[in-house]
């Protein structure tokens, strides 16, 4: 395996916390497991920056950008061992044609900013 892509993103806490409070932003961004996920807490805007800030560093470390992928092709599984990636159909069609093999993604919030890191692994041809 081979390092293809890195990327990393950072959002304001803040900003995401006046953008949710329109129901048309949550709906075109975010997938609805990832609005379950946010509005169970108590500051549900961590957890939808921190998200937005993984769909943001997964383009960049792809060199894809947003208008390829969609913000709803992509979003963030929070599992027992950390958060996890998940993809559309169409995207995974996508890391498939670029042999991706592996996608990696590290989410962090603190002091009014939510970060994310992705590193993109792909087959090393032999």
């Amino acid at each position: 395996m081979a390092v293809k892509g890195v990327g990393v993103d950072i959002c304001s806490i803040s900003r995401i916390r006046e953008k949710i409070q329109k129901a048309e932003f949550k709906k075109k961004v975010f997938t609805e497991e990832e609005i379950v996920y946010a509005d169970k807490h108590k500051t549900p805007e961590r957890h939808y920056a921190s998200s937005f800030a993984a769909k943001e560093a997964f383009v960049k470390a792809g060199k894809w950008g947003i208008g390829k992928i969609g913000f709803k092709n992509v979003w963030v599984e929070r599992t027992d061992n950390g958060p996890v990636l998940r993809f559309s159909q169409k995207v995974q069609e996508l890391l498939e044609k670029e042999k991706i093999s592996g996608v990696h993604v590290s989410l962090s919030h603190d002091d009014g900013f939510a970060v994310a890191f992705v590193v993109i692994e792909e087959e090393r041809g032999e």
